[in-house]
């Protein structure tokens, strides 16, 4: 057994406390797996081991909870950024698995939003977003779904040609070239027309 003789906020990191052990340094502990620890407590070698594993977890879940602030992840880019920061593979899927848990990951929910926010500000087509989606790590069983449910080619490259018929008419139509003055004309003629590309 060996006995907790000081207990030392870390400079650094005030969120992490350093503790010595019979007179010397023994380990650093994030302050919420060490709320219970006090001065004068023993401990065993294996509940010193129990202690730092512990550590480990919530270190690399508060890692990932940094990561996760900025916006939306997939699984994948979780995983990856554990990694490169150094995290142990065995350590990396536990992680995942307990955000995923917690409803924090959700590779669904994350193609969903990911097609949301490109419908709203950059439009693509449905081959574009599934390459951008296998990018970030996710399949094409979660992802195929999500294209059929939100994206309307159609639609998409109805509105395409009506932005460009209107930057040909704000040109003036003695500067269109002949075969493609039609898109230029009232929106409401577009309908009798192919979109750009089936002409």
């Amino acid at each position: 057994m060996r006995k907790i003789t000081a207990i030392e906020p870390q400079q650094k990191n005030p969120q992490r406390v350093n503790f010595y052990l019979d007179g010397e340094f023994g380990f650093g502990l994030a302050r919420i797996t060490a709320g219970w620890l006090k001065v004068g407590q023993e401990l065993s070698e294996e509940k010193i081991a129990a202690l730092q594993a512990e550590d480990a977890n919530e270190t690399a879940y508060q890692k990932a909870l940094h990561f996760l602030s900025y916006r939306l992840r997939s699984s994948a880019e979780v995983s990856q950024n554990l990694t490169k920061r150094g995290t142990p593979k065995a350590l990396v899927e536990e992680t995942v698995n307990r955000l995923q848990r917690a409803g924090l990951v959700n590779d669904q929910e994350f193609a969903r939003a990911w097609v949301e926010n490109r419908n709203t500000f950059q439009p693509r087509s449905k081959s574009a977003l599934r390459m951008e989606l296998r990018r970030k790590g996710l399949s094409d069983e979660i992802v195929q779904p999500v294209l059929d449910e939100q994206v309307d080619e159609e639609a998409l490259a109805f509105e395409a040609a009506r932005k460009y018929a209107r930057r040909l008419a704000g040109l003036g139509m003695a500067r269109v070239p002949p075969e493609v003055k039609r898109i230029s004309r009232p929106p409401r003629l577009l309908v009798h027309y192919p979109v750009p590309g089936r002409l």
